[in-house]
């Protein structure tokens, strides 16, 4: 079983294109804070590249923006 749940801030906003079969695809990259710090007391982040399709991915690039917090349920691959 292949699923995640990640909660964290949009780096930028939201790209929307659209597939040559008039498919709608939004890219975004997902900023998630680690909750323990490191050996210099600095918190890091992960980032992740998401990618979302059809309906959701017109009310992603609709809705959100830059800093936006955001919850993704999803696959990894």
């Amino acid at each position: 079983m292949n699923k995640c749940f990640l909660i964290g801030n949009l780096t930028r906003d939201p790209e929307l294109k659209t597939t040559a079969s008039g498919i709608s695809v939004c890219n975004f990259t997902l900023a998630i804070t680690r909750r323990f710090s490191n050996q210099q007391g600095e918190r890091e982040a992960d980032f992740l590249p998401v990618v979302v399709w059809r309906t959701q991915a017109e009310n992603c690039a609709k809705y959100l923006r830059k800093g936006s917090q955001v919850a993704v349920s999803g696959s990894i691959q």
